[in-house]
């Protein structure tokens, strides 16, 4: 899996999807509701990484793959909503599958 470049951005995609998870869910119960602003510092740099990450592995096989601009953006912008990776990664196994 970690061999080519779409296994890695599987990985990468599946921890962004949980770093964002568990980001929103330090920013919505520690920080609002139990009043820890401090509490959501290291999970957004954790987060931030991964993202930077994401993107670069993500304009990565855009150069690989030859994938259409609209492609990449449709896959750019399951980042932005929370469990849409998960569901990403169904489609991205098939792709792995169909190309071995």
């Amino acid at each position: 899996m970690l061999n080519t470049a779409l296994g890695r951005f599987r990985i990468i995609s599946l921890l962004d999807g949980i770093s964002f998870i568990y980001l929103l869910y330090c920013s919505i119960y520690l920080k609002r509701m139990m009043d820890q602003p401090e509490a959501i510092r290291i999970p957004g740099l954790v987060h931030g990484i991964i993202f930077t990450i994401y993107c670069i592995l993500l304009l990565q096989l855009m150069l690989n793959k030859n994938w259409s601009m609209k492609r990449i953006v449709l896959i750019g912008l399951t980042s932005l909503i929370p469990f849409a990776p998960f569901f990403l990664e169904i489609w991205l196994k098939k792709q792995e599958q169909a190309e071995q």
